[in-house]
């Protein structure tokens, strides 16, 4: 009974994924316990596709994120003088908020990849 809640959980995500063309914003509300029980229970193509759209969406979340942070780079690096040349700068603080966003999305990408090649080789 549980697998097919489960699976029924997995088809419906992997519908509205589907039907919206975008990243899916309910699929970044999962607890990290349901994300890592969606893997544990993921054996067939549609809930390998549902973790693949879960990681997309991840993905852009964090891309927006480093994007936001990049323009408050670049605000932050004019005024590098007087009181914000402390360490650690403003400036500093932008730059690694911006290098961890972009890490974070880069794996988000892998961990995406890694699901749609599992969904694509499911019989």
């Amino acid at each position: 009974m549980k697998i097919v809640r489960v699976s029924a959980v997995f088809i419906c995500l992997s519908l509205a994924s589907l039907v919206s063309g975008r990243a899916d914003d309910s699929a970044t509300r999962y607890s990290k316990a349901d994300v890592h029980k969606m893997i544990r229970e993921a054996h067939s193509a549609d809930q390998y596709r549902a973790l693949a759209g879960y990681y997309r969406a991840q993905q852009a979340n964090f891309r927006q994120q480093a994007k936001a942070e990049l323009q408050e780079w670049d605000r932050r690096s004019q005024n590098v003088t007087s009181i914000s040349a402390k360490y650690p700068r403003p400036v500093d603080s932008s730059r690694n908020r911006y290098e961890y966003f972009a890490y974070k999305a880069k794996e988000m990408e892998q961990r995406a990849l890694h699901y749609e090649n599992l969904a694509a080789n499911a019989h």
